[in-house]
Formats: structure tokens, sequence, C-alpha cells
């Protein structure tokens, strides 16, 4: 048989086997069951046709087995994504976004945008009009800050520092650290380069990355490519096609980050050894924290309280103040507190000649020069700062400061209201001409002042500043924290109340979805954090006042574990391994009392206790003293309660050897607790 042969035999084979495949194709079609939805609508129609009870029932036991299937199916489909995406924590954000329905980001930009009232609708011109907005800000407030020549130096409360800082050498171990440290980041630089890539590559780079860091430390001099910034627009609030209502969020270049990590290992290193910086300035620091700087204001508004004193605390506004630093007077300021000769040029290079472009899209503005401002998303910026705002605290020897970064409290007491009125308004004069020195916008219509304690009978309070009348206020979030004139914390309870109602509420939902772990998670990360944010310093207050909060904790637990409405919770929170909300205060509350006695804290913040005298190494030696108070306001603050709660810990836990070893001992004695509880 022929090669023309056997085509022909295939060829008359094909057509009854073709035929035979179509006909089973066709009668398997004819056979293919009913699907559930449609199904579901003729027994609906059924009913409705006939209005039986029979025809009812039917309906409803088929409607609710359909649901408890597509459950059963969306459980299986989401756990099994969760487990795919197991080690990837974006990944498992994105499964849970899609079942609560979350929005990560708007990052739908309107078809035109406004611009003096003309539409503009050419993308090209948008991101340019952007770029210009971005970059102009800083400069435009700073232009109208006017300053009288008359008025002092804008470096006359920096004290001169003798020691000089001395840049060491960089080795390839210590970029490695640094890289193996950073967070794995898909966003991409100018340079289309991301830190996940970079990680990959480091072991081939690292020893002309070396080299070109020593160089620019050696010389002086940040390299050019390392400062352009991709600026991403970002939606705030209010009108979309305004530009003024999107912040910009910059990327940087990963090798900028690389050496600006490094400089600043041995910015911090100078500056704690010469002790610069203030005591009262709380943010971007080592070892600091808003937990601390919310102590330090509680406890001084609660001792002038205590002390039948009058208080008042003002709360300053600064406007867009990163990005209004001036450049000459940061130099001057960093020349004397030590940063000098090269290490000045590195600084001054660092500063100079950056250039940023802002892209939507695929659409990329020109590139255009930063005048003045730190760096927005830098590691280096906001180190900067706080050391050009350092001398703050010096200009008044009567107020007392409670800084993180930008955010300004100043605070004031004494015996008389009127006085200390008046202290306080020619204090506030003092400092507004020492903003306007230092080229920082104050928002005086945005600055608050609050009269602390029961003094709603005093209404005619004004403080006066450049002729503009600060409002007074009953509570204020400063720090993420509503604080209130009475220091009662309803106020702030309320808002955390507001913030487990919608995290409840999307845990209801997903319940039908996930298991009990990815329930958990969600908890962990939507409520958990409301719970437990600065809880030391509000959650010690009135039983009455938190009551709401525990209630919700339980609803909660309820819910991952699906348990009954009136189920108790005992047994779920061991089965959960879950802290109740009064033993998560004290949990909290505890490990800023062991950093207390272990002498952790800031100076500022380890002052306020006292440690027990005995001079025998004897039970009770590791107790602090508790200072004598007349107030219930006073005796909820941690000086008080926090002391009395380490006084009566188990030495075991006490003694433990590092903060984390504390925290395991403290968790598993309160489950323990739970345990014998429930026997």
């Amino acid at each position: 048989m022929d090669i023309m042969q056997i085509f022909i035999f295939l060829d008359n084979f094909h057509e009854p086997v073709c035929a035979k495949i179509s006909l089973y194709r066709v009668n398997e079609m004819s056979f293919r069951p009913t699907p559930p939805s449609v199904a579901r609508r003729s027994v609906y129609r059924e009913f409705i046709k006939n209005r039986t009870t029979e025809a009812e029932q039917k309906y409803k036991r088929y409607k609710n087995k359909l649901i408890n299937i597509v459950r059963r199916c969306k459980r299986e489909y989401f756990i099994k994504k969760l487990e795919h995406n197991r080690n990837n924590i974006k990944g498992i954000w994105k499964v849970l976004n899609g079942v609560i329905r979350k929005e990560t980001g708007n990052n739908n930009y309107p078809q035109h945008f406004i611009e003096r009232k003309n539409n503009i609708t050419n993308m090209n011109e948008a991101v340019d009009e952007f770029n210009k907005y971005f970059v102009s800000i800083g400069c435009k407030l700073e232009e109208k800050i006017i300053v009288d020549e008359i008025q002092t130096d804008a470096t006359e409360y920096v004290e001169r520092n003798k020691n000089s800082v001395f840049l060491r050498a960089v080795d390839e171990k210590e970029i490695y650290e640094i890289v193996r440290n950073m967070k794995n980041k898909t966003s991409t630089d100018w340079n289309d380069i991301d830190m996940k890539t970079l990680k990959c590559v480091i072991e081939g780079i690292v020893k002309p990355l070396t080299h070109i860091c020593n160089l620019s430390f050696q010389k002086g001099f940040f390299p050019n490519n390392m400062k352009v910034a991709r600026v991403i627009p970002i939606y705030k609030t209010g009108d979309k096609h305004q530009f003024t209502n999107y912040r910009p969020v910059s990327i940087l270049s990963q090798f900028s980050k690389i050496l600006e990590k490094l400089f600043v290992k041995r910015f911090d290193n100078f500056v704690d050894q010469c002790e610069l910086l203030t005591e009262c300035q709380y943010g971007f620091r080592n070892n600091r924290s808003t937990v601390q700087a919310l102590i330090d204001l509680n406890e001084e508004i609660t001792e002038c309280i205590d002390k039948k004193k009058h208080a008042i605390g003002l709360f300053l506004d600064l406007k867009k103040a990163f990005d209004t630093v001036n450049h000459d007077v940061l130099m001057r300021k960093m020349e004397k507190y030590g940063f000098r000769g090269i290490v000045l040029d590195w600084i001054k290079s660092y500063l100079s000649n950056r250039q940023q472009y802002v892209q939507i899209n695929q659409h990329k503005s020109g590139l255009r020069q930063i005048q003045c401002g730190v760096p927005q998303g830098s590691v280096l910026g906001p180190k900067l700062f706080i050391m050009y705002i350092n001398d703050i605290c010096r200009v008044s020897q009567v107020l007392k400061f409670v800084l993180f970064a930008d955010d300004t409290n100043v605070f004031c007491s004494g015996v008389e209201l009127q006085q200390v009125l008046d202290v306080v308004t020619q204090e506030i004069n003092k400092l507004k001409k020492w903003f306007d020195v230092n080229k920082l916008s104050l928002n005086l219509e945005k600055t608050k002042f609050m009269l602390f304690g029961n003094e709603r009978r005093h209404n005619e309070l004004d403080i006066v500043i450049n002729n503009v009348k600060i409002e007074r206020v009953y509570e204020i979030k400063f720090l993420g924290v509503v604080i209130d004139s009475r220091i009662c914390w309803k106020p702030h309870i309320k808002y955390v109340r507001g913030k487990l109602a919608r995290g409840i509420a999307l845990l209801g939902k997903a319940k039908y979805i996930f298991n009990q772990k990815a329930l958990y998670m969600l908890y962990n990360t939507m409520l958990l954090p409301y719970l437990s944010y600065c809880v030391e310093v509000w959650g010690n207050t009135y039983k009455s006042h938190l009551q709401t909060l525990t209630t919700m904790q339980k609803r909660a637990i309820r819910l991952i574990t699906n348990a009954g409405y009136l189920d108790h919770t005992n047994e779920l929170f061991i089965k959960t391994r879950t802290m109740k909300f009064q033993d998560l205060v004290k949990y909290k509350t505890a490990q800023i009392m062991y950093k207390v006695r272990n002498k952790l804290m800031p100076d500022k913040i380890q002052k306020l206790f006292t440690e027990r005298e005995g001079g025998y190494n004897l039970r009770g030696t590791l107790n602090l003293k508790i200072h004598k108070f007349r107030t219930t306001l006073k005796q909820m603050c941690i000086t008080i309660i926090g002391v009395k709660l380490w006084n009566n810990l188990e030495e075991e836990i006490k003694v433990s050897t590092s903060i984390n070893v504390f925290k395991m001992n403290y968790k598993k004695h309160i489950l323990n607790k739970y345990i014998v509880e429930n026997r």
C-alpha cells in the first residue's frame, strides 16, 4: 500500500468517526443537567404560579441548598488561593480584598483636570501641570513668609558643637545587611529597577556599589543619577479634577536608598553620642515612638490637674513643613551641630540639583528641579528635618514641648488662669517669629488650643497670634489619638468603636467564605491595631467607658470561631490564643514598665519613675516606688497604675532576659489564667 492509498484510507475512515463523535457530542449536550440557577428560577416560577405551601417550601429548600453550595465553592476557592499565597503578604491581602470588596487604592484618574478654570484633557499636559504644582508648593509658602530685617539669625538658638562627624568607610558586609533588611517592593524607580530585582543581583554588583559609596563619602558628592524621583499623584479628598486634592508619592532610586541608609547609620551614631537632639523630640529616632510622646503629654497634663493648676495645651499646625525647609538655613545649623567639611559638602550635594517627574499610567512629565524642602519618601529627609527644628525648644524657657517630627504640642501651666493665658500668648508670639525666621509656615487657622480639666465655666478665653484668634477646642486628634479636655478618653473610645464596627461588619461578610485562620488574620489586621494603638495611655480609664470595646471584641471572636451570639467567650479566647481587651491593656502597660525597669526608655520618661530603695537582694527589689497622688485622673496614669501592675507581677516574668521573652512569658501567664478560670 503506497502513501496515496494510505491517505485515501484515512480520509474514508475519518468521516464516520467524526460523524460518531459529533453525534455523541450532540447527545451529550442533550442530556447535560440543567444549571442550578435555571432550576431555581423554574422552581420559583412554579411557586409564583401555584402559590401553595408545598411549592413555597420546595423553592426555599432548593434556594438554601444552592446558597450553601455556592458558599462552599467560594470558601474552597479562596482557601486554595490563600494557601497558594501562604508566604506572600501582598498576595494574601489581594485575596482578602477580593472578598471584602475593599479598594486597595484609587488610581482611577478623571478624563480631565481643571487649572485656572481651564479644562486640561491632554494627559501629557496634565502630568506637566501636576509636576509644576508639586515642585512649587514649598517655594510659594516660603515666599509668603515676611521676615523683618531686625529679626534674629535662624541659628541663634543652636548651640555650637565642638566635635565633628567623620564618615567611616563602607564594606561589602554592611551593604549586604542593608539590602537584605529592605522590603521586597516591586515599585520601580526612574531607572525601572525595583528592590526585589536588586536583591537578586546584589552579589554581582556589591563590589562596584561599595566602591561608589566609599567614593561618595570621600569626595563629599551625592551622584546626580540618584537624585531623580518618580512621582505618582494620589487622590486625597474633594474634587478629583483639582490638582490641589492630590498628594505626591515619590519613588526614589533604589541605589539612593542604600547610600542614604549608610549615611544615616553614621549620622545617628554621631547625634546620639553628642546628644544633639532635644529630649522633647520623639519622631524618626531609634527607640522612640508615639506612645512615649503621648505618655509624656498625658503625665504633664494630669500632674498639673493633680496639683490644682490650670493647664493649657496648644496644637500647632505647620503647612507642608517638610517642603519648606530652607537649604541655606539647614546648612548653617548642620555646621554648628558638627557636620563640617566633606560631610557638609555631601549633605549640600544630596539636597542640590534634585529633580522629579510625574507619571500617570504611561504618561510622563518632563523633569523639574526642586528648590527647597527635604526629599519626600527618603530615608535621610526626616532626619534632616528634626535637626532643622531641633532648636525650637530653646526659644521659650517657660513652655514645655512634645514633638513628633512636625507634629508640635506646647504646654503651659500655672495657678492663675489669666496669668497662664498671658504667658502663653507672649511665648507663642515668640515662637511665631522663630517659625518665620526659619521659613516654616505656621497655619494659625488650623492651630488649636485646649484648657484641660473641668474648666468649661471659663467661656471667654482668648489667645491671639498676629491678630488671629486661636480657636479653643474640647477634643483634638494628636498622633492618632483623640485627646479631650477632661482626659477621660471617651471621644477616642468612640472613634475606636466606629473603626471596630466597620471591621466587624467585614468579618461578618467574610465568615461565609474564609476559614478560622483567615478570619483571625483579618482580626489581627483590621481590629487589633485600633484596640492596641497607644492603649497603654488611654486604656487605663474607667471600666464603664471601655465596656463597649470589650463587647465588640467578644462579638468579633464569636464571628471568627463561628460561635453563637450568646455563647460564652472564655473558651473562644483560649482556642484562638487571643487576649481579652482588659488584659491587652495590661499587656501593653507591662511592656512599658519592663522597659522602665531595665532603663530602655528615653530619659524624659525614665525620670517619671523611681526605683524602690533597698540595700539587699531581697524579694521586691525589682519593684518601683508609687508616687503620691490626689485625683482619680492621676491614679489612672501609667506612673501610678503601671507601677502597681509591675509590682504585683510574678518575679519569673519580671526577670525575663529581653523584651521579646517578657512578652512571651506575660502572654503565656494570661492564657494560663484563662484555662484555670475555664475549669
